[in-house]
């Protein structure tokens, strides 16, 4: 931990020469002058010191009790400028395998907490099966005969048991068969997709492993790493490809460990998940795939019409 020089060890060690002088000249914000010995004495500086003490080679100088603490102030980084990230690449081993730059216009976009729900409420929609069913009046099945004579019984008239004030009847204005899902523009899926990975990227949950690569099936391989990481609850694998089936078979009775190929990662697994791991070729292909775009056509990217020898014959002997 930093420290700055206090003005009581300054006060303290003003009588002695273990101090140089030229360092305390640049420390004291006072314009009182010290005396260092005979007929020794100098004026220090108006201004406040920025020089900062950090424990090293010279720590041994001054008591460290006498030091007074105190924290720096980190700066804060900004989300949403669209810079490239570089982050550090490893493995299940944690070994380096190198560094791996984030495109700024997929990992640090600007985080918007009305795309992601717009997102989720799409995808949850979308995924109901839609196969709720109640039976119509036609629909019930029973006998069809009146239950009752028109007239003469004091009662309301009726004139079928299929009805739905009757027990076992039918099911008035009840849900049908159909599709819950509603429309959500596709630069509006990829937006919220970007979103996600930039919130998790500037958290500092998004790790990028080099492969998936497995010594053997045994599920502790898994709980091993899973213990060497802090703070983490729930995990994402992303694997680009296909699953391998050393991952799949490692991690399928660990709840807390799921794994998807690149084509099917979502926005709602994301948030479902507080560490997202994804390997090279994962983030690859999630890049190329959130950043591909139709190109726009003009008039002149338009092909001129084409006239074939026939044509030509045809009109000229129509000429003629």
């Amino acid at each position: 931990m930093a420290m700055f020089i206090s003005r009581k060890l300054v006060r303290s060690f003003a009588s002695s020469n273990s101090i140089p002088k030229n360092a305390l000249r640049y420390c004291l914000p006072s314009t009182e002058s010290f005396a260092f010995g005979k007929n020794e004495s100098f004026l220090p500086c108006q201004r406040l010191s920025t020089s900062i003490l950090t424990p090293g080679a010279d720590e041994n100088q001054f008591p460290r009790h006498m030091l007074s603490k105190k924290t720096v102030p980190t700066l804060e980084v900004e989300i949403g400028l669209k810079k490239d990230k570089l982050i550090p690449v490893t493995n299940f081993q944690n070994e380096d395998k190198g560094m791996i730059v984030l495109p700024g216009d997929v990992f640090d976009v600007p985080i918007r907490k009305d795309i992601v729900q717009r997102v989720v409420r799409w995808q949850l929609a979308k995924r109901q099966q839609g196969t709720h069913s109640t039976k119509t009046i036609s629909e019930v099945s029973g006998t069809g005969r009146k239950p009752w004579p028109q007239k003469g019984t004091g009662r309301a008239r009726h004139g079928t048991l299929h009805s739905n004030q009757f027990r076992g009847g039918a099911i008035m204005h009840g849900p049908k068969p159909r599709s819950h899902a509603i429309k959500l523009n596709k630069k509006v899926r990829k937006l919220g997709l970007k979103i996600a990975l930039s919130a998790y990227a500037a958290e500092g949950k998004l790790h990028v492993f080099d492969d998936f690569e497995m010594p053997s099936h045994k599920t502790k391989n898994i709980v091993n790493w899973v213990k060497q990481m802090e703070n983490c609850k729930k995990f994402l694998l992303v694997d680009g490809g296909p699953i391998e089936e050393k991952l799949k078979l490692s991690t399928q009775n660990l709840y807390y460990v799921n794994v998807l190929p690149s084509i099917g990662l979502n926005v709602y697994s994301i948030l479902l998940h507080d560490t997202l791991v994804m390997s090279r070729s994962a983030v690859d292909m999630i890049v190329n795939r959130v950043m591909v775009t139709k190109p726009d056509l003009s008039i002149q990217d338009c092909p001129a019409p084409q006239l074939y020898e026939a044509d030509i014959k045809g009109g000229s002997a129509e000429e003629s």
